[in-house]
């Protein structure tokens, strides 16, 4: 798997159209912006015919939304190389913070700009459909965060929503670790941020 999303096939074998379009626009979505990227500089990039997008994805929105699923599933894959090496729930809350600071990590054409999924979401309207793909993102990464604390939480009656405001808590910690990160071009608040999630942690 590469920093675009998409599976890379064997050397010397030349990849479909769709992986080849799917890759050209998550480098330029991610360098250049979605809006700032036009179907041409996608399918010059991609070494394809335009009529060949249109073959692969209805439209640019279409693509787009593509590219949103892809980075996804490029962090999930991510998030389960980390998950497979947790020891405890403890650490599973910290695969999270791992996995985002694996994917800053991405030797990105132009340097780490945060979170591709929020930096699209930001430059598309309201009601879009890109932006429910980016929110189901955001709601399952706080899922994953939760279900862990609920394995690490005693179970206590008089308090049945510990694990879930904890999950916000850390989650809004990412999110505006990952913001900070995307300004200054490096992982060094992710870094921070994990250790403040582990210190939190020790503490409950």
């Amino acid at each position: 798997m590469s920093e675009t999303g998409v599976r890379t096939t064997e050397p010397g074998r030349r990849r479909p159209a769709r992986e080849r379009l799917l890759a050209a626009a998550a480098r330029r979505f991610y360098a250049d912006g979605v809006t700032a990227t036009g179907i041409d500089t996608i399918t010059a990039e991609a070494g394809v015919a335009k009529m060949s997008l249109y073959n692969n994805f209805s439209s640019k929105a279409d693509l787009v939304r593509a590219y949103l699923d892809a980075r996804h599933e490029e962090w999930l894959a991510l998030y389960r190389a980390r998950l497979e090496r947790a020891e405890s729930p403890r650490d599973g809350v910290l695969a999270v913070f791992d996995a985002y600071a694996d994917h800053a990590a991405f030797a990105y054409e132009r340097g780490f700009r945060g979170c591709g999924l929020l930096n699209a979401a930001a430059e598309l309207p309201a009601g879009d459909e890109g932006r429910t793909v980016v929110r189901r993102h955001k709601e399952e990464v706080e899922r994953l965060i939760a279900g862990h604390l609920e394995e690490l939480l005693p179970e206590l009656p008089e308090r049945p929503d510990d694990a879930r405001t904890m999950a916000e808590h850390l989650a809004f910690l990412l999110e505006g670790a990952m913001a900070r990160a995307g300004l200054e071009g490096d992982d060094s608040r992710l870094r921070h941020a994990r250790a403040m999630a582990a210190a939190l942690l020790d503490r409950l």
